[in-house]
């Protein structure tokens, strides 16, 4: 297995590169690399070959290409109802002391998405499951379906039900504050956009 630097990005390919936000393994198996990467959000199901072409899996098309900034590297590029656009990945190894700041910076920098809201994602074979605040999300072949968790007792259930995250080990007052803190920031995420549609 190799560890490679990283970066999701957006239609158009950085002309830094990647920018170290993500960290992309590749094995080798029968002579050909394989991108086998489990940390994209409801990313691939099953390994893709470094080999430029699209690629079927469950409701989603992907595309592995050459990239056209980083030379040796690769962009794959998400099902357009992705939970992101594209990944770029330099050829060249590194160690997992690499990511050390940037792991820091997405751990705790209140300007982090991650630090921001609260995620769970879970990829299986015929779609995914998102779960952002309060919004449960799922895409598979039948379409887009999504609603909003309003308790606490329905939102844990979620957790452990759909994404296998059985927090029973945490203490009533912390379950307590976690739900009211994911609550709270989908209440104001609401207020936002009813005052961002208001003429």
């Amino acid at each position: 297995m190799t560890l490679h630097r990283a970066g999701v990005q957006d239609e158009v390919e950085d002309p830094e590169g990647p920018g170290g936000d993500h960290l992309a393994l590749t094995v080798g198996f029968d002579g050909e690399r394989w991108l086998v990467d489990t940390g994209l959000a409801g990313g691939m199901y099953e390994p893709l070959p470094l080999r430029e072409g699209t690629y079927t899996q469950g409701p989603f098309t992907y595309a592995m290409a050459p990239s056209v900034v980083v030379p040796g590297g690769w962009r794959f590029t998400h099902d357009p109802r992705g939970a992101f656009t594209a990944m770029v990945f330099a050829p060249m190894p590194v160690e997992l002391s690499s990511f050390a700041a940037e792991h820091h910076r997405l751990s705790t920098s209140p300007e982090s998405g991650f630090v921001r809201v609260l995620q769970a994602q879970l990829r299986d074979a015929k779609g995914v499951d998102m779960l952002r605040g309060c919004v449960l999300r799922r895409i598979d072949a039948e379409g887009t379906h999504e609603r909003t968790i309003d308790s606490a007792d329905d939102w844990y259930d979620v957790l452990a039900d759909v994404f296998h995250l059985n927090l029973t080990d945490v203490a009533a007052p912390e379950r307590a504050a976690l739900w009211h803190r994911v609550h709270t920031a989908h209440q104001e995420w609401e207020a936002a956009g009813q005052r961002a549609a208001t003429p």
